[in-house]
């Protein structure tokens, strides 16, 4: 028995999950440099993501494609503290950040300049990842937080298995 609440043990995961990712970072960069320590968590980021959306994906009995996607995102962006919203239009998903916890904690460590850099990498790797869990779905970013765009534009693409199919359609 804890005598914690759900909240209270969410919270509790939570903020340790957001320090150790911030803590193992800082540790490799002191003992490695920056760019090895970014390379480092890319390797981690080419995996976490795989077994968060599966995770969801079963949690939640979600399908493949932008539907079972929107759904998978929008619960763990919004565990995660994000601020957001999703629009659909056809085969395509977009979803608007107004607000990215991840990028706050590199504001409030005083890391604000390397927020981009890191965000180069790790935030496409991520979402690229999570992307292929639910099918062939493409990932591209057209507005950023960390560069000084006020939102964060993430597009999500259902991938045409033929184009020339496509062609032959129009």
């Amino acid at each position: 028995m804890t005598g914690l609440t759900d909240k209270q043990k969410a919270e509790y995961f939570h903020r340790s999950y957001t320090a150790v990712d911030g803590l193992w970072f800082m540790k490799a960069e002191e003992r490695y440099g920056f760019e090895a320590a970014l390379e480092l968590d890319e390797a981690v980021w080419r995996i976490l993501p795989k077994i968060q959306a599966r995770m969801i994906k079963s949690m939640m009995n979600l399908d493949s494609g932008l539907e079972g996607l929107q759904q998978a995102l929008s619960n763990r962006m919004a565990m995660e503290d994000f601020e957001f919203e999703t629009k659909r239009e056809g085969k395509s998903m977009q979803i608007i950040i107004s607000k990215c916890p991840w990028h706050n904690l590199m504001l409030k460590s005083g890391r604000e300049h390397l927020s981009e850099k890191v965000s180069d990498l790790i935030c496409h790797v991520e979402n690229s990842v999570w992307a292929s869990e639910f099918g062939k779905i493409a990932f591209k970013r057209e507005e950023r937080i960390c560069r000084g765009d006020g939102i964060c534009l993430m597009r999500f693409e259902e991938k045409i298995e033929n184009a020339s199919e496509e062609n032959e359609n129009i």
